[in-house]
């Protein structure tokens, strides 16, 4: 789950219409504004993922990336320097995340299974 977070954090800045307008209570404490639509939750082997990164990329479609090599790191400026050090086709994912259109998403994840 935490990479999951991780994955999707850069989203609402490369795509400003994802994120909705902030909560507020009854009290009127107010609350960061969440993304407008569900995340879904997919897994699958390592090809399915190394296939789905590769279809992403090629399609030119918004994504991030979550390599082994950050579970060693403790910033984003280490995180940074981990995945410019490894060429695409050589990342070692644990995880990506992507965003357009639902059609196209369906197209990249084809053979990942929804997360239950």
């Amino acid at each position: 789950m935490n990479v999951t977070a991780f994955l999707v954090s850069g989203l609402g800045t490369a795509s400003p219409e994802v994120i909705g307008e902030p909560y507020e209570d009854a009290d009127g404490t107010v609350y960061l504004p969440m993304f407008r639509q569900p995340v879904l939750v997919f897994h699958g082997t390592e090809e399915t993922l190394t296939a789905a990164h590769n279809r992403a990329q090629s399609r030119s479609m918004h994504s991030s990336v979550f390599t082994s090599d950050l579970f060693g790191t403790g910033n984003d400026r280490d995180n940074r320097a981990a995945v410019r050090a490894v060429g695409k086709d050589q990342l070692d994912l644990v995880g990506i995340a992507v965003y357009g259109a639902r059609n196209a998403v369906d197209k990249v994840l084809k053979g990942a299974q929804m997360h239950s």
